[in-house]
């Protein structure tokens, strides 16, 4: 091991690691990829059964691929930024297009997939394929602030000093380097979490330079951004017409939309934007419909 810190949480994560379907050893590269986009901003208990319901449904890109985007629009559901299954639909397309229907492992070309930055191709290609990258989630650049530099969290997007300091915690080893990144995610998100660190079950508390220096008091950090509301929104609005196309099993009609929102300014701006995003297709007879529907009368 490299560090000090390798073998002990390593060995934390062998008796802790949650059972998660896209840990399974039998797992694809494709279920990690579903994943890594289902898990962007979305908790972990409401992904799980969303990632078994899809996967059963389309096993492999080829599959989803095959169906229009409005399918996976609604396969999607009530998971929250529905725009992330557009991008997982254009990402099936690309992949059987371009890639023989395969998952790619290069990191360079997981980047050019839709809606794939640089946390997810580094986390797809350490965590499918078993490479050495720096995996940068929230709850691994939380667990690295408190143990190397002994700030309560870190800022706000990672630096290339950081990004270097975590490089060098890596494991030399592929393997070792990717399941120590899966390892410390799981660590910041049970243990080492962001309102209540629970250190006395942390396997590197005795290395833990925050730790040491005695923890910043609650008033000393950085003040939390405030809860954004839900209820009333725009973002609540989209949720309530994108409902009536995926529970209707057809196109909907503007009284059908009129019907789930009373702001009538405000739904014609959420329908705009729906739109806008690609999400809802207007159809020639005043209708609407998820992507790639055919129309039913």
């Amino acid at each position: 091991m490299t560090t000090p810190y390798a073998e002990p949480v390593l060995d934390w994560f062998a008796r802790h690691a949650r059972d998660l379907p896209w840990r399974a050893p039998d797992t694809t590269p494709w279920s990690v990829l579903v994943s890594e986009i289902m898990l962007q901003q979305t908790p972990v208990a409401r992904v799980v059964p969303a990632h078994r319901g899809w996967l059963a449904r389309w096993p492999t890109p080829a599959a989803l691929a095959a169906e229009p985007a409005g399918e996976a629009i609604r396969q999607w559901g009530r998971l929250g930024y529905p725009r992330r299954a557009l991008r997982l639909h254009e990402t099936a397309a690309i992949v059987t297009a371009r890639h023989g229907g395969i998952v790619p492992d290069d990191i360079d070309a997981l980047r050019a997939l839709p809606g794939i930055g640089s946390y997810t191709a580094a986390a797809v290609a350490s965590f499918a394929f078993g490479q050495r990258h720096a995996v940068l989630d929230t709850n691994v650049r939380r667990v690295l602030a408190r143990l190397v530099a002994g700030q309560p969290r870190p800022r706000s997007t990672p630096s290339p000093a950081e990004r270097r300091m975590a490089e060098s915690l890596l494991p030399a080893e592929p393997a070792v380097a990717a399941r120590w990144s899966v390892a410390v995610m799981e660590l910041g998100a049970l243990v080492c979490t962001a309102a209540s660190p629970r250190c006395t079950d942390c396997p590197v508390a005795r290395h833990c330079a925050w730790l040491a220096a005695g923890r910043l008091p609650e008033d000393a950090e950085p003040a939390r951004r405030p809860t954004q509301r839900y209820d009333g929104t725009d973002r609540q609005c989209r949720g309530r017409l994108l409902a009536v196309l995926r529970d209707g099993g057809g196109p909907a009609t503007q009284a059908e939309f009129d019907a789930v929102w009373a702001d009538r300014a405000q739904l014609a701006r959420a329908l705009d934007g729906l739109v806008t995003d690609g999400l809802v297709d207007p159809l020639p007879d005043g209708r609407y419909a998820l992507p790639g529907r055919i129309p039913t009368a």
